[in-house]
């Protein structure tokens, strides 16, 4: 199976980006060829030893769903140049030289199976948070399952999922387009995994560092929602987290454009609505994530 990547980078470290290249060069079995977008910036040059790379450079910042999406588009409509895309932040490292191989593996070994959800460890200290194991039962990081969501910038997609489904949702900019585009696989009958052999370093951070984080994580949240959930099931959903975003007391500036960006979410376009199957949100309840929480 042919193995590309996608790496999004704004540009702003080009030496962790040359060095996550580095690691995918030293992948072992045939090549990746990978695409780097630059989004909303210049890329330096990018000449890495027993590597292909090819640039992208787009005018300005489009965010994070819509600069994959280019990156993608780059291998032919839908990806379908090659049979899986990595997905990978331009500050991380592919820690084993056999990820793409062990890739190979199992999507050859699974026709159903189509998302690989990495591990992210951090460098120094070897420690997963807890919110990048994509399930509730989130305590042992070094437990491979079945989930029903993904890391964005540490993972692998076969192609055909997007020709089936689509890419991310590009209106998202920032926020929850992964789990917008797992639901929707989940719904058309592929299964996503999260496999902790798999593993991405990458920097401890926090994810509120940026600007739009908290307007972002609300007004996507209802997106998400009225975009794929069964019309009962959406006042649910987005009350529980109306409910847990207030039990965790964030500050009052915080609160503040986190429920303006939840008031946004409700009165602006979220894209075509595609509601899951029952026998989906059945299945997400199966595998631990009802679609209420």
């Amino acid at each position: 199976m042919t193995v590309g990547a996608v790496v999004l980078t704004m540009g702003n470290r080009p030496e962790e980006l040359r060095a996550l290249l580095d690691s995918v060069a030293k992948q072992e079995g045939d090549p990746v060829e990978v695409v780097v977008v630059g989004n909303g910036s210049p890329l330096p040059e990018l000449d890495v030893p027993g590597l292909a790379v090819r640039t992208v450079e787009l005018p300005e910042n489009v965010g994070i769903p819509a600069g994959r999406n280019v990156g993608i588009e780059a291998f032919g409509p839908g990806g379908t140049d090659v049979d899986i895309l990595l997905f990978l932040d331009d500050d991380g490292l592919l820690a084993r030289p056999d990820t793409a191989e062990l890739c190979r593996q199992a999507f050859a070994a699974d026709e159903k199976l189509g998302i690989i959800s990495f591990r992210i460890a951090d460098p120094d200290t070897g420690e997963t948070q807890r919110r990048h194991v994509p399930r509730l039962r989130a305590s042992d990081p070094m437990r491979s399952s079945r989930v029903t969501t993904f890391l964005g910038g540490a993972n692998a997609a076969r192609t055909k999922v997007f020709a089936q489904v689509g890419g991310l949702p590009d209106d998202f900019f920032y926020a929850h387009e992964e789990t917008d585009l797992a639901w929707r696989a989940l719904d058309a009958g592929w299964l996503v995994d999260y496999r902790a052999d798999m593993l991405l370093l990458h920097p401890t951070m926090a994810p509120s560092r940026h600007a739009v984080y908290h307007r972002m994580v609300a007004r996507n949240r209802v997106w998400l929602a009225r975009r794929n959930l069964p019309a009962l099931l959406v006042p649910v959903y987005l009350g529980v987290w109306f409910l847990l975003t207030l039990a965790r007391r964030p500050s009052l500036p915080a609160l503040r454009v986190w429920l303006a960006g939840f008031k946004e979410g409700w009165t602006t376009p979220c894209g075509p609505r595609r509601p899951m199957k029952w026998r989906t949100v059945w299945r997400l309840t199966r595998l631990g994530r009802p679609p209420v929480i």
